[in-house]
């Protein structure tokens, strides 16, 4: 198994990129200050320490553990404090009480990372070729991962500091000009026998796998996603007053929540205000939506007489275009309006700014095969009530994302950077 990360069998490119996503996390904290990382603000978050010792103790339990070579755990009580939910090493602490450990502090759980990442050093260093071998694939996934949390980590910042009253910046951002966005297209496709799901022989996650072969029928993709724009227009239209647009589950929970806009809206007198991490500012009517539910994502389209995509259109209307886009690396933090009209051959934006909702459910596909051992729980448990969004976002890692990744969430989370384009039939 090799990666779009550095060559795995290759000892020192095995290291540079270890060294490299673990750094990455440590600087993604450097804007929190203490208080900031240790606050969980409602079940879907986890403090920033929590996954600051998560990914450490993947690490430590799923590569260092597997040794013959000898290691002493840094606090045998973190085996419990930071699994996630790998039942089948043990019981995890519950992700709703994530918030009530003021111990192990920012410092110790940091002290932890420098613990593991040290056996971690020595192990690539010195282990045997073939021992790099054999645990090459779980250290690329390890690394994979933390590119995983390191989104995750956003996220949770981000609500923790939009439920301050004060609305305090992770890090400031510079005005940007503003850039009015292309006129909505459709470009073409006329389906028939098509493959999908991945055969690469770099890294991809069990979920991606096998590739086979789907019957699409013909159907039209909007050239970019819905921006905010429209989407101010779907609410000046009733567009959360009126039932007819909604799924039944979805309009309960917009009257039970009280839901009139995406979240991280606010009315600043007649205008809407959105918070992000650069700080609160106008709501840009150029900029794709973010922060959607699949439930408002699917009523906005039956309002505008379309539909969400499947993740099957979606990917094989991707096949072949550029990863370039929008991703964590360009520093926004945010979505941007598309730059520049559409290329006239595909739609635009599939990757970066935005994760897509797809009208897929997320399950396993054909001869789906989960990682052995107790990597088997890394995804398969989870196919059940959730949908699956594609492309990316602006906190995704550019060297994460791919044409066949699928990101799934339930229909009502919205505190991931979710968008969400649309689709009709021919």
């Amino acid at each position: 198994m090799t990666s779009t990360l550095p060559d795995p069998r290759t000892r020192r490119d095995l290291l540079r990129a270890l060294q490299s996503v673990r750094a990455t996390t440590e600087a993604l904290c450097a804007p929190l200050e203490v208080e900031d990382m240790v606050v969980q603000t409602m079940p879907d978050v986890s403090p920033t320490k929590w996954h600051l010792a998560h990914t450490t103790w993947f690490f430590e339990r799923l590569v260092l553990a597997r040794c013959d070579r000898p290691y002493a755990p840094f606090d045998a009580r973190f085996a419990a404090l930071f699994n996630s939910y790998y039942r089948s090493l043990g019981e995890p602490f519950p992700r709703v009480e994530r918030g009530l450990l003021s111990r192990p502090t920012v410092a110790q759980v940091r002290a932890y990372r420098a613990h593991v990442d040290g056996a971690l050093r020595e192990l690539l260093e010195r282990a045997p070729q073939e021992v790099l071998d054999e645990l090459a694939p779980v250290l690329m996934l390890g690394l994979h991962h933390e590119q995983q949390h390191q989104e995750l980590l956003l996220m949770d910042a981000k609500h923790v500091l939009a439920r301050n009253p004060a609305r305090p910046a992770y890090r400031r951002a510079a005005p940007r000009p503003a850039t009015p966005a292309p006129p909505l297209a459709w470009r073409s496709f006329a389906g028939g026998q098509v493959e999908v799901g991945s055969d690469s022989d770099d890294f991809t996650f069990d979920n991606e796998r096998p590739r086979h072969t789907v019957l699409l029928a013909p159907y039209e993709l909007a050239t970019r996603p819905v921006t905010a724009g429209e989407y101010l227009a779907f609410m000046a239209d009733g567009g959360y007053e009126r039932p007819e647009h909604w799924l039944a589950d979805g309009w309960d929970l917009v009257q039970r929540e009280a839901w009139r806009a995406p979240l991280y809206w606010e009315r600043g007198g007649r205008d809407w205000r959105v918070t992000t991490l650069g700080g609160q500012r106008p709501v840009d009517p150029a900029e794709p939506v973010c922060h959607v539910s699949y439930y408002e994502a699917d009523a906005f389209a039956t309002w505008a007489g379309a539909r969400l995509p499947s993740e099957l259109e979606w990917e094989h209307a991707s096949a072949g275009q550029p990863l370039s886009g929008n991703f964590l690396e360009s520093g926004a933090l945010h979505p941007r309006p598309l730059p520049a009209s559409p290329p006239a051959a595909a739609p635009a934006q599939l990757f970066g700014d935005v994760w897509e909702w797809t009208s897929s459910a997320y399950q396993p596909y054909p001869g789906y095969a989960p990682f052995a051992g107790e990597l088997g729980e890394y995804n398969g448990k989870f196919m059940i009530n959730q949908l699956v969004l594609r492309g990316g976002s602006c906190v995704t890692p550019a060297r994460h994302v791919r044409d066949t990744y699928r990101n799934f969430y339930c229909p009502h989370q919205r505190w991931m950077f979710a968008g969400f384009r649309l689709a009709r039939h021919i």
